[in-house]
């Protein structure tokens, strides 16, 4: 019997319902907790879907993969922003690693894995897919016409604005898209003699963006009884049940993994980081707009502005350098000083009636010791998370606001999302201090593969099974055999780069 790993991802999954509050009511991850190792997970900086999951399976950092957020500055100027897709991650994730030496692989649904890049197996892309119908989204390509053909049409990617306040249409949405990504895995893992499977389900982090309010007593809106009270936790038995009929698909020598990119939490309101700059005499406007606009949309005086922000689930703010940007106005030799007079202010800046939220900013440099892209200079955390950044300027409105500039939101993202793993040698029992880049050594680890150099986690639980690790090891030699003597020098050229032959 050979090895085999899956991973169940779940966006947004978070240990204080998962594992404090509704273990007992999801039997089939309880199962895995009970006979295997888990535990608090911590995601990276930013913890948010895009970059964490590519963090997850590289085992890098935002810095290394010059990926900050769901969109990032392509350069210096003042609009060049690029939304991060596949393409933007340059280094290779496990399944990539995995293929290289033959192992059959399945990757279903992962962010960042749209557009598809070829895989020594079978790959499904994204919710960042625009549209199914028009768009290549698989590897190989024909894969799509066996999914449309099994789901009976469209394959939904994602739940079609997931910030409104058509509750119920949101909930029908989420249920369907998750039975059709655990229906398609069934199938994958049903047809293919695989190595490697790993998929994502992003349904939970929708669940809790559209339904915190209803299920959390400590949020601002929350009413006792409501209709929706209950819909997160049935959601989250609905995932169990459906992850018990995949685990009836694993053997013996399958190690399972449940992981989440990060955590969640109420939302208490957002802040609007460009508004408050307007108001503090950071940047300068041509006009000033009646009603609440998104930054990109203003007319901003660049030759008299010092300082701009992004909004999202947190802030990144940059400064207007001279010399870098293009009517850049702070000296360069002044920019520490300005950066620590800005992290002064907006820590100290409170909720509506002064009292602190406690806010954090980083510098990058503090986050991440290699930074590739254009960077951040400012890392702010709005109540380390609680509030969301809201990158609107103008209005009537003052700097705090309980409206969403995207629509309605209940839930900001918390840096701790879970860790469950059980399989051949797992030692049962919680870990402390687990962190998200683990998990691609620990999977390399559990195929008896060494770890290339530039992966920054340890592994979670090794294998102790040393002979059966050389003899897999060379049985994926041989599997990886091409059959022409140039082909097989740049096979094994391949294989020595990345530390799995001598």
């Amino acid at each position: 019997m050979k090895p085999r790993v899956a991973v169940i991802g779940l966006d947004c999954a978070t240990p204080q319902l998962m594992f404090d509050a509704w273990l007992d009511d999801l039997p089939h991850i309880r199962s895995l907790v009970e006979r295997g190792a888990w535990g608090r997970l911590r995601s990276v900086d930013p913890p948010i879907t895009v970059p964490a999951w590519s963090c997850m399976f590289s085992s890098r950092d935002p810095g290394e993969l010059g990926v900050y957020g769901f969109r990032n500055r392509r350069d210096h100027s003042y609009d060049g922003m690029a939304f991060a897709n596949s393409e933007a991650i340059t280094v290779p994730r496990v399944w990539n690693l995995l293929g290289d030496c033959g192992k059959h692989v399945i990757v279903l649904s992962v962010p960042q894995t749209y557009p598809p890049s070829p895989v020594n197996g079978e790959l499904v892309g994204c919710f960042l897919t625009p549209d199914t119908r028009v768009n290549e989204f698989t590897w190989p390509p024909e894969l799509k016409n066996e999914i449309q053909s099994l789901l009976g049409g469209d394959y939904i990617v994602d739940v079609k604005n997931f910030r409104s306040d058509d509750r119920d249409r949101i909930l029908d949405e989420v249920y369907e898209m998750t039975d059709d990504r655990f229906d398609l895995a069934e199938r994958l893992l049903d047809t293919r003699d695989w190595d490697f499977f790993a998929m994502v389900e992003i349904g939970v982090d929708r669940m809790h963006h559209a339904f915190w309010s209803f299920l959390d007593p400590a949020h601002a809106r929350y009413v006792a009884g409501n209709a929706y009270e209950n819909v997160i936790h049935d959601y989250y038995v609905h995932l169990d049940e459906r992850i018990g009929r995949l685990m009836e698909r694993f053997d013996e020598e399958t190690t399972v993994m449940v992981v989440s990119d990060h955590g969640a939490q109420k939302m208490d309101g957002g802040i609007r980081v460009n508004e408050w700059l307007r108001q503090n005499g950071w940047l300068a406007l041509e006009e000033v707009p009646a009603r609440p606009t998104p930054i990109g949309k203003a007319r901003v005086n660049w030759a008299e502005t010092r300082a701009w922000g992004e909004g999202g689930y947190y802030c990144r703010l940059f400064l207007n350098v001279k010399g870098r940007e293009p009517e850049g106005v702070i000296p360069p030799d002044e920019v520490e000083a300005v950066r620590d007079e800005l992290i002064a202010r907006l820590e100290a800046l409170g909720d509506p009636e002064g009292r602190p939220i406690g806010t954090k900013v980083y510098r990058p440099e503090d986050l991440w010791p290699i930074r590739n892209g254009v960077t951040p200079d400012l890392i702010v955390y709005w109540g380390d998370l609680a509030w969301r950044s809201v990158g609107t300027v103008g209005g009537d409105g003052g700097v705090h606001t309980f409206e969403n500039d995207t629509g309605p939101d209940d839930a900001n993202h918390s840096p701790e999302g879970v860790f469950v793993m059980a399989g051949p040698g797992t030692p049962a029992g919680r870990l402390e201090g687990l962190r998200l880049q683990e998990v691609a050594p620990t999977i390399l680890d559990r195929f008896g593969l060494p770890i290339p150099g530039e992966m920054k986690g340890k592994v979670v639980a090794p294998v102790s099974d040393q002979p059966r690790r050389r003899v897999w090891r060379e049985s994926a030699a041989r599997e990886a055999q091409p059959t022409s003597a140039d082909a097989e020098t740049q096979i094994f050229e391949r294989l020595k780069a990345l530390g799995y032959v001598e």
